[in-house]
């Protein structure tokens, strides 16, 4: 098990040699390394679980240095975790009675940013899907059906993580809020403004992304 911190541009103001915006990407690439980004405490256990009992292959914890709080989940989103992708939230968990209209997936930090999108979104009547993807390697090897029930054919996608854009097309995503440009040096709130890391972007992106259908 190899554990790497300092996941993202939230980490402080050290300069753009600590920003490691390309990490993620690149590890991912790797042949056979799972890669585990997790949000929360929990995320972070199933991660180590399934680190520790993986005997054909290395594992990645892409762990992060913020104060991240425990984002709430029923039975069967945390019983899915292990696979590597997971329903975090529906509209009717926030009080929306409405069928999803859009999926935004996000992974460790940035799940919390796209909670604040989805209830963003509802006072706008917008429903939306939140997935939370801890790691991408394990949700690849799901079976169709099980990535369809997570990603339904026909909604809108967006992706939000701090990171480069490109690996993220694959997922059939209408638009990515991530990072292709060299990491900044500024206190971490200036830096979320700067790159568009704000629930109001995330938010107004999804709304760019139903209009464009």
């Amino acid at each position: 098990v190899h554990v790497f911190t300092h996941d993202s541009i939230g980490l402080g103001e050290d300069g753009p040699t600590h920003q490691s915006i390309e990490h993620a990407a690149s590890l991912r690439l790797i042949p056979n390394l799972d890669v585990w980004r997790p949000a929360d405490t929990a995320e972070t256990t199933v991660a180590w679980s399934v680190a520790l009992t993986n005997r054909n292959k290395p594992t990645a914890l892409l762990l992060s240095r913020q104060n991240l709080p425990y984002a709430p989940k029923n039975g069967d989103a945390i019983g899915n975790i292990s696979r590597g992708a997971y329903v975090l939230s529906e509209p009717s968990d926030i009080g929306l009675n409405k069928k999803a209209q859009a999926v935004i997936i996000a992974t460790g930090s940035e799940v919390q940013l796209a909670l604040k999108a989805q209830r963003l979104l509802a006072e706008r009547k917008i429903a939306v899907r939140v997935v939370s993807m801890p790691s991408t390697t394990t949700f690849d090897r799901e079976d169709v059906a099980y990535k369809r029930s997570v990603l339904p054919a026909g909604l809108p996608r967006v992706a939000v993580e701090m990171g480069v854009t490109d690996f993220w097309w694959k997922y059939g995503c209408a638009a990515v809020v991530g990072i292709d440009s060299y990491g900044e040096s500024a206190p971490a709130g200036v830096l979320f403004e700067h790159f568009g890391f704000t629930a109001d972007n995330v938010a107004n992106t999804v709304q760019v992304a139903l209009q464009k259908r």
